[in-house]
Protein backbone atom coordinates (compact mmCIF):
# COMPACT_ATOMS: atom_id res chain seq x y z
CA UNK A 1 0.00 0.00 0.00
CA UNK A 2 1.43 3.41 -1.02
CA UNK A 3 1.73 6.38 1.31
CA UNK A 4 -1.34 7.96 -0.26
CA UNK A 5 -3.21 4.67 0.15
CA UNK A 6 -2.44 4.60 3.87
CA UNK A 7 -3.58 8.20 4.27
CA UNK A 8 -6.80 7.46 2.39
CA UNK A 9 -7.45 4.41 4.59
CA UNK A 10 -6.95 6.43 7.76
CA UNK A 11 -9.20 9.20 6.42
CA UNK A 12 -11.97 6.68 5.69
CA UNK A 13 -11.73 5.13 9.16
CA UNK A 14 -11.69 8.58 10.79
CA UNK A 15 -14.82 9.57 8.89
CA UNK A 16 -16.56 6.42 10.14
CA UNK A 17 -15.57 7.15 13.72
CA UNK A 18 -16.64 10.80 13.64
CA UNK A 19 -20.36 10.14 14.41
CA UNK A 20 -19.29 7.77 17.20
CA UNK A 21 -17.01 10.42 18.67
CA UNK A 22 -19.67 13.13 18.41
CA UNK A 23 -22.26 11.04 20.24
CA UNK A 24 -19.81 10.00 22.97
CA UNK A 25 -18.68 13.61 23.38
CA UNK A 26 -22.22 14.54 24.47
CA UNK A 27 -21.87 12.17 27.42
CA UNK A 28 -18.39 13.51 28.15
CA UNK A 29 -19.67 17.10 28.09
CA UNK A 30 -22.46 16.14 30.47
CA UNK A 31 -19.91 14.65 32.87
CA UNK A 32 -17.73 17.76 32.73
CA UNK A 33 -20.74 19.96 33.46
CA UNK A 34 -21.07 18.27 36.84
CA UNK A 35 -24.73 17.39 36.37
CA UNK A 36 -26.15 14.09 37.59
CA UNK A 37 -26.30 11.27 35.08
CA UNK A 38 -28.94 8.48 35.30
CA UNK A 39 -26.43 5.74 34.54
CA UNK A 40 -28.51 2.87 35.89
CA UNK A 41 -31.56 3.93 33.87
CA UNK A 42 -29.59 4.39 30.65
CA UNK A 43 -27.81 1.04 31.08
CA UNK A 44 -31.08 -0.82 31.64
CA UNK A 45 -32.80 0.89 28.72
CA UNK A 46 -29.91 0.13 26.36
CA UNK A 47 -29.31 -3.48 27.38
CA UNK A 48 -32.73 -4.75 28.45
CA UNK A 49 -35.04 -2.97 25.98
CA UNK A 50 -33.20 -1.59 22.94
CA UNK A 51 -30.70 -4.36 22.29
CA UNK A 52 -33.28 -7.20 22.13
CA UNK A 53 -35.29 -5.12 19.66
CA UNK A 54 -32.16 -4.53 17.57
CA UNK A 55 -31.27 -8.24 17.50
CA UNK A 56 -34.84 -9.24 16.55
CA UNK A 57 -35.00 -6.74 13.71
CA UNK A 58 -31.54 -7.74 12.41
CA UNK A 59 -32.26 -11.48 12.34
CA UNK A 60 -35.68 -11.08 10.72
CA UNK A 61 -34.63 -8.64 7.99
CA UNK A 62 -31.17 -9.96 7.01
CA UNK A 63 -31.05 -11.05 3.37
CA UNK A 64 -28.60 -13.91 3.90
CA UNK A 65 -30.03 -17.38 3.31
CA UNK A 66 -30.19 -19.90 6.13
CA UNK A 67 -27.12 -21.83 4.95
CA UNK A 68 -24.96 -18.71 4.97
CA UNK A 69 -26.41 -17.70 8.33
CA UNK A 70 -25.37 -21.07 9.77
CA UNK A 71 -21.92 -20.77 8.21
CA UNK A 72 -21.31 -17.32 9.65
CA UNK A 73 -22.78 -18.36 13.00
CA UNK A 74 -20.39 -21.31 13.34
CA UNK A 75 -17.43 -19.12 12.36
CA UNK A 76 -18.45 -16.48 14.91
CA UNK A 77 -18.78 -19.04 17.70
CA UNK A 78 -15.40 -20.60 16.91
CA UNK A 79 -13.67 -17.23 16.81
CA UNK A 80 -15.30 -16.06 20.03
CA UNK A 81 -14.43 -19.34 21.77
CA UNK A 82 -10.76 -18.96 20.85
CA UNK A 83 -10.82 -15.33 21.98
CA UNK A 84 -12.47 -16.27 25.29
CA UNK A 85 -9.89 -18.97 26.05
CA UNK A 86 -6.98 -16.68 25.19
CA UNK A 87 -8.34 -13.68 27.09
CA UNK A 88 -9.13 -15.62 30.27
CA UNK A 89 -5.60 -17.03 30.35
CA UNK A 90 -4.08 -13.58 29.75
CA UNK A 91 -6.21 -11.96 32.46
CA UNK A 92 -5.03 -14.60 34.95
CA UNK A 93 -1.41 -13.96 33.98
CA UNK A 94 -1.79 -10.20 34.56
CA UNK A 95 -3.73 -10.80 37.81
CA UNK A 96 -6.88 -9.07 36.58
CA UNK A 97 -10.31 -10.40 37.70
CA UNK A 98 -11.06 -13.18 35.23
CA UNK A 99 -14.81 -13.58 35.75
CA UNK A 100 -15.48 -9.85 35.74
CA UNK A 101 -13.41 -8.94 32.68
CA UNK A 102 -13.34 -12.02 30.42
CA UNK A 103 -16.46 -10.95 28.53
CA UNK A 104 -15.04 -7.46 27.98
CA UNK A 105 -11.84 -9.00 26.61
CA UNK A 106 -13.75 -11.48 24.43
CA UNK A 107 -16.55 -9.63 22.65
CA UNK A 108 -15.61 -7.07 19.97
CA UNK A 109 -17.33 -3.81 19.10
CA UNK A 110 -19.14 -5.47 16.20
CA UNK A 111 -22.05 -3.02 16.10
CA UNK A 112 -21.45 0.71 15.86
CA UNK A 113 -17.86 0.22 14.65
CA UNK A 114 -17.73 -3.24 13.06
CA UNK A 115 -20.70 -2.79 10.74
CA UNK A 116 -19.63 0.45 9.01
CA UNK A 117 -16.01 -0.75 8.66
CA UNK A 118 -17.21 -3.99 7.04
CA UNK A 119 -19.33 -2.00 4.60
CA UNK A 120 -16.39 0.25 3.74
CA UNK A 121 -14.06 -2.66 3.00
CA UNK A 122 -16.33 -5.36 1.55
CA UNK A 123 -19.48 -3.59 0.36
CA UNK A 124 -23.07 -4.84 0.60
CA UNK A 125 -22.22 -8.56 0.76
CA UNK A 126 -19.67 -8.00 3.48
CA UNK A 127 -22.19 -5.88 5.35
CA UNK A 128 -24.69 -8.75 5.33
CA UNK A 129 -22.09 -11.13 6.76
CA UNK A 130 -21.11 -8.57 9.38
CA UNK A 131 -24.75 -8.11 10.44
CA UNK A 132 -25.07 -11.86 10.94
CA UNK A 133 -21.88 -11.92 13.00
CA UNK A 134 -23.22 -9.01 15.03
CA UNK A 135 -26.44 -10.90 15.74
CA UNK A 136 -24.60 -14.02 16.93
CA UNK A 137 -22.13 -11.95 18.92
CA UNK A 138 -24.96 -9.97 20.53
CA UNK A 139 -26.92 -13.07 21.53
CA UNK A 140 -23.91 -14.69 23.20
CA UNK A 141 -22.71 -11.42 24.74
CA UNK A 142 -26.06 -10.45 26.22
CA UNK A 143 -26.80 -13.93 27.60
CA UNK A 144 -23.72 -15.98 28.48
CA UNK A 145 -21.47 -12.91 28.65
CA UNK A 146 -23.78 -11.01 31.01
CA UNK A 147 -24.29 -14.05 33.21
CA UNK A 148 -20.53 -14.65 33.46
CA UNK A 149 -19.74 -10.98 34.15
CA UNK A 150 -22.43 -10.60 36.81
CA UNK A 151 -21.29 -13.73 38.65
CA UNK A 152 -17.81 -12.26 38.82
CA UNK A 153 -19.04 -8.90 40.12
CA UNK A 154 -20.73 -7.52 43.19
CA UNK A 155 -24.27 -7.87 41.83
CA UNK A 156 -25.21 -11.30 40.58
CA UNK A 157 -27.92 -11.67 37.97
CA UNK A 158 -29.98 -14.58 36.77
CA UNK A 159 -29.70 -15.64 33.17
CA UNK A 160 -30.87 -12.64 31.11
CA UNK A 161 -33.84 -13.43 28.91
CA UNK A 162 -34.44 -10.41 26.66
CA UNK A 163 -32.00 -11.09 23.83
CA UNK A 164 -32.54 -14.85 24.02
CA UNK A 165 -36.30 -14.41 23.60
CA UNK A 166 -35.78 -11.97 20.73
CA UNK A 167 -33.48 -14.48 19.02
CA UNK A 168 -35.92 -17.37 19.43
CA UNK A 169 -38.82 -15.32 18.08
CA UNK A 170 -36.81 -14.14 15.08
CA UNK A 171 -35.57 -17.63 14.21
CA UNK A 172 -39.10 -19.02 14.58
CA UNK A 173 -40.40 -16.39 12.17
CA UNK A 174 -37.68 -17.27 9.65
CA UNK A 175 -38.21 -21.03 10.00
CA UNK A 176 -41.97 -20.78 9.53
CA UNK A 177 -41.66 -18.23 6.72
CA UNK A 178 -44.32 -16.28 8.55
CA UNK A 179 -44.17 -12.59 7.63
CA UNK A 180 -43.74 -10.29 10.59
CA UNK A 181 -46.25 -7.41 10.45
CA UNK A 182 -44.69 -4.18 9.25
CA UNK A 183 -45.74 -2.21 12.37
CA UNK A 184 -43.95 -4.78 14.54
CA UNK A 185 -40.78 -4.56 12.45
CA UNK A 186 -40.87 -0.77 12.43
CA UNK A 187 -41.38 -0.70 16.20
CA UNK A 188 -38.42 -3.05 16.70
CA UNK A 189 -36.30 -0.95 14.35
CA UNK A 190 -37.17 2.30 16.13
CA UNK A 191 -36.61 0.94 19.65
CA UNK A 192 -33.46 -0.88 18.55
CA UNK A 193 -32.04 2.30 17.05
CA UNK A 194 -31.77 3.71 20.59
CA UNK A 195 -29.20 1.10 21.63
CA UNK A 196 -26.04 2.50 20.06
CA UNK A 197 -26.60 6.20 20.96
CA UNK A 198 -27.42 5.30 24.56
CA UNK A 199 -24.32 3.15 24.82
CA UNK A 200 -22.16 5.90 23.36
CA UNK A 201 -23.57 8.49 25.77
CA UNK A 202 -22.67 6.21 28.67
CA UNK A 203 -19.24 5.59 27.18
CA UNK A 204 -18.52 9.31 26.87
CA UNK A 205 -19.61 9.89 30.45
CA UNK A 206 -17.44 7.00 31.69
CA UNK A 207 -14.39 8.12 29.70
CA UNK A 208 -14.67 11.65 31.03
CA UNK A 209 -14.63 10.37 34.61
CA UNK A 210 -12.12 7.50 34.23
CA UNK A 211 -9.27 7.54 36.74
CA UNK A 212 -5.58 7.26 35.90
CA UNK A 213 -5.43 3.85 37.52
CA UNK A 214 -8.35 2.74 35.38
CA UNK A 215 -6.60 3.98 32.26
CA UNK A 216 -3.40 2.08 33.06
CA UNK A 217 -5.11 -1.24 33.79
CA UNK A 218 -7.53 -0.56 30.95
CA UNK A 219 -4.61 -0.45 28.54
CA UNK A 220 -3.73 -4.00 29.57
CA UNK A 221 -7.34 -5.13 29.11
CA UNK A 222 -7.54 -3.38 25.74
CA UNK A 223 -4.35 -5.07 24.55
CA UNK A 224 -5.70 -8.45 25.63
CA UNK A 225 -8.92 -7.83 23.65
CA UNK A 226 -7.07 -6.98 20.46
CA UNK A 227 -4.64 -9.90 20.72
CA UNK A 228 -7.40 -12.36 21.63
CA UNK A 229 -9.42 -11.13 18.66
CA UNK A 230 -6.37 -11.54 16.43
CA UNK A 231 -6.04 -15.18 17.52
CA UNK A 232 -9.76 -15.79 16.99
CA UNK A 233 -9.59 -14.24 13.53
CA UNK A 234 -6.55 -16.34 12.61
CA UNK A 235 -8.42 -19.50 13.68
CA UNK A 236 -11.36 -18.59 11.45
CA UNK A 237 -9.19 -17.74 8.45
CA UNK A 238 -6.76 -20.67 8.57
CA UNK A 239 -8.71 -23.52 10.16
CA UNK A 240 -12.34 -23.47 9.01
CA UNK A 241 -11.98 -23.51 5.24
CA UNK A 242 -14.66 -20.86 4.75
CA UNK A 243 -15.24 -18.88 1.56
CA UNK A 244 -12.63 -16.10 1.48
CA UNK A 245 -15.12 -13.25 1.85
CA UNK A 246 -16.87 -14.81 4.84
CA UNK A 247 -13.57 -15.60 6.56
CA UNK A 248 -12.21 -12.10 5.93
CA UNK A 249 -15.29 -10.31 7.26
CA UNK A 250 -15.54 -12.47 10.39
CA UNK A 251 -11.79 -12.03 11.05
CA UNK A 252 -12.17 -8.28 10.74
CA UNK A 253 -15.08 -8.26 13.19
CA UNK A 254 -13.18 -10.34 15.73
CA UNK A 255 -10.31 -7.87 15.96
CA UNK A 256 -12.54 -4.89 16.78
CA UNK A 257 -11.80 -3.05 20.09
CA UNK A 258 -13.57 -3.50 23.42
CA UNK A 259 -17.33 -3.08 23.00
CA UNK A 260 -19.07 -0.12 24.58
CA UNK A 261 -21.73 -2.36 26.07
CA UNK A 262 -19.04 -4.44 27.77
CA UNK A 263 -17.94 -1.37 29.71
CA UNK A 264 -21.56 -0.71 30.68
CA UNK A 265 -22.00 -4.25 31.97
CA UNK A 266 -18.73 -4.19 33.91
CA UNK A 267 -19.69 -0.86 35.46
CA UNK A 268 -23.14 -2.19 36.31
CA UNK A 269 -22.05 -5.44 37.92
CA UNK A 270 -18.65 -4.69 39.48
CA UNK A 271 -16.24 -2.06 40.74
CA UNK A 272 -14.04 -2.36 37.61
CA UNK A 273 -15.97 0.12 35.50
CA UNK A 274 -13.01 2.51 35.17
CA UNK A 275 -10.84 -0.32 33.88
CA UNK A 276 -13.38 -1.29 31.22
CA UNK A 277 -13.88 2.34 30.17
CA UNK A 278 -10.14 2.83 29.89
CA UNK A 279 -9.93 -0.36 27.81
CA UNK A 280 -12.53 0.98 25.36
CA UNK A 281 -10.55 4.19 24.93
CA UNK A 282 -7.13 2.58 24.54
CA UNK A 283 -8.19 -0.32 22.32
CA UNK A 284 -10.18 1.98 20.02
CA UNK A 285 -7.19 4.30 19.54
CA UNK A 286 -4.87 1.35 18.86
CA UNK A 287 -7.40 -0.19 16.48
CA UNK A 288 -7.61 3.09 14.57
CA UNK A 289 -3.83 3.09 14.16
CA UNK A 290 -3.56 -0.55 13.06
CA UNK A 291 -6.85 -0.98 11.19
CA UNK A 292 -5.46 -0.35 7.68
CA UNK A 293 -2.77 -3.01 8.24
CA UNK A 294 -5.28 -5.61 9.43
CA UNK A 295 -7.63 -4.76 6.54
CA UNK A 296 -4.75 -5.30 4.13
CA UNK A 297 -3.97 -8.68 5.71
CA UNK A 298 -7.52 -10.07 5.72
CA UNK A 299 -8.46 -8.38 2.47
CA UNK A 300 -5.50 -9.89 0.61
CA UNK A 301 -7.13 -13.32 1.01
CA UNK A 302 -10.29 -12.11 -0.69
CA UNK A 303 -9.33 -9.41 -3.18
Amino acid sequence: MTGQGWLAAYAHIASLLLPVACCASVGAFWARSGKSYPGEFVAHLATVVSTPALVFHTLVTTKLDDARLLEVGVAALVGLSVAAAASSCALAVFKLPVRTLTAAATFPNAGNLGLPVAYLVFGEVGMAVAITFFAVNSVVQHTLGVWFTSRGGVHGQRWPKGVAIACVLALAARASAMPVPTPVLESARLIGSLAVPLMLLSLGYALATVSRSGLGRGAVLGAIRLLAGLLGGAAVVYLLGLPPLTAAVVALQLVMPVAVVSAIYVQRFSSEGDVAAGAVLVSTVVFLALCPLWIALVGSRNL
